[in-house]
């Protein structure tokens, strides 16, 4: 074999090796947007779907023709360790009927002496659940940020999917718990106090 060869193949083998290392660097950086995508709509993880008013009155229909039944709703709070909020939901539990458009409220305080702007991330439980709990507006879409000693009464408007009575794995619930915990954001910027 002569030198030219075992320097092409060594050019090829180099130039193999760096696009791979390069499909798996972008690999990495899409698998977050990729299990998002993959979780939201699955609803794997307990992760909601996010619906429209259209979607929710179609939904209210099918629930009124085929009187559908009442489930229960906790709501659950909970803020970061970094976060100085108090944070809970108005009311703990709400009986529903599956189909039919509900609000819940959450209280957030800014317990600082600072801004403080956060963003809620949610689930629900039973996991198998999340992908029939449907929000049509949430105070979670949005960053939210509270002056010093602020208090805001946040809206959730929400259904659950009439087609989890014919889910084998989720028919069976009587119980759906609805979980937000607020971060701060990334984006955030906190100014030292005076």
């Amino acid at each position: 074999m002569s030198a030219l060869t075992i320097d092409q193949k060594n050019t090829k083998t180099a130039a193999l090796a760096f696009l791979g290392a390069l499909a798996m660097l972008g690999m990495g950086y899409a698998a977050v947007p990729l299990y998002d995508l993959f979780c939201r709509v699955t609803g794997f993880g307990g992760t909601t779907q996010q619906a429209t008013e259209s979607d929710a009155e179609i939904a209210e229909r099918i629930a009124n023709s085929s009187g559908a039944k009442q489930i229960s709703i906790r709501f659950d709070a909970s803020t970061a360790r970094d976060v100085p909020w108090t944070f809970r939901p108005e009311q703990v539990t709400d009986t529903v009927r599956i189909g039919q458009r509900d609000m819940a409220f959450y209280i957030a305080r800014n317990d600082g002496d600072v801004p403080i702007t956060g963003t809620a991330t949610f689930n629900v439980e039973p996991e198998q659940t999340g992908i029939y709990f449907n929000k049509i507006q949430c105070f979670c879409f949005t960053e939210q940020t509270l002056q010093p000693g602020e208090e805001v009464r946040m809206p959730v408007l929400y259904y659950i999917d009439p087609a989890i009575e014919q889910d084998e794995n989720a028919k069976g619930v009587e119980q759906i718990t609805l979980s937000y915990t607020f971060h701060k954001s990334a984006d955030a910027v906190e100014k030292p106090a005076s």
